[in-house]
């Protein structure tokens, strides 16, 4: 064993004298260009090294450097896309500002249009039964809203208060079951009954050789006292007859009831009351005093 460990050392020894003695005639033995053997080859190396280096280094750098590019550029969407929904929920904002500012820029053209002394009110709530039809408003008694006063709108009829309190009221909406105007066909002058079905109208009441044609535009006729005359109901949208007689006539409303925000309540009394303030005692007396007179 020992003797073996003498041969590997041995060896070893050897091996190294080789090794050295080359490295000795290399830094003797120049190359064609006068550059020590040696000298080029450890160069060579070292250069290879170097290189090998270099490219880790540089991978290295450009990794790094297109990490912090990647964050930045995260970091960069992130906040275009909090931007955009800023800016997605202004834009709803702004439209809803102008669809607001549109919609009291029609209802005050109806107002200074309409002769009738009249009182603008929000709507802040609605009926939640769909045999009911009812909204109700931000304006009462103490704006000096009565039952029966008429509701409109820019697009035509709403309804007519049924119940006010102090500072609100409860409007029916002419769709309602129990819902009822005079109606006159505005290009025939044919006259009906519009009537409420819960969720569209109904022209009734119309007499057989009435011309009353699809498409034609139905308006408040007044006569019954609380819708002034000449607002606009609905158009028809269908008509059946039989046995001579119309037996269904549709109306499509003008408003549309289901994105109403506010109203006009008209103040002006329905003709009914100055009808009723006349009342037949009074006409007697006025007729008794007017024989005296002339006595």
């Amino acid at each position: 064993m020992a003797l073996l460990d003498i041969r590997q050392r041995t060896g070893y020894l050897f091996i190294a004298v080789i090794v050295a003695h080359i490295i000795l005639i290399s830094a003797q033995v120049n190359t064609r260009r006068g550059v020590p053997v040696l000298e080029a080859v450890t160069f060579g190396v070292f250069a290879e090294v170097q290189r090998a280096a270099s490219l880790v280094i540089s991978g290295v750098r450009a990794s790094w450097s297109d990490y912090f590019a990647l964050q930045q550029v995260r970091q960069e969407n992130e906040r275009l896309q909090q931007e955009l929904a800023r800016l997605r929920i202004t834009l709803q904002q702004e439209r809803a500002l102008a669809q607001q500012s549109r919609m009291l820029q029609d209802l005050l053209t109806l107002k200074s249009g309409t002769p009738l002394a009249t009182t603008a009110a929000a709507v802040i709530g609605s009926g939640a039964s769909p045999d009911f039809r009812t909204i109700t408003i931000d304006k009462g008694t103490a704006e000096g809203l009565r039952p029966d006063m008429s509701v409109v709108a820019p697009a035509g009829v709403v309804g007519r208060v049924i119940t006010p309190s102090a500072r609100a009221a409860k409007v029916q909406l002419l769709i309602d079951r129990n819902a009822a105007a005079a109606a006159v066909v505005e290009r025939s002058r044919a006259q009906g009954v519009v009537e409420g079905t819960g969720g569209n109208l109904r022209l009734n009441y119309v007499s057989g050789t009435a011309d009353v044609k699809v498409g034609d535009r139905l308006v408040t006729s007044g006569i019954e006292g609380i819708y002034p005359k000449g607002f606009v109901i609905g158009q028809i949208e269908s008509i059946q007859r039989g046995a001579g007689e119309f037996s269904a006539i549709v109306v499509t409303p003008a408003v549309d009831f289901s994105s109403l925000e506010a109203v006009l309540v008209v103040l002006t009394p329905p003709s009914s009351d100055v009808e009723e303030s006349t009342t037949p005692a009074d006409s007697e007396g006025a007729a008794d005093t007017t024989a005296q007179g002339r006595e």
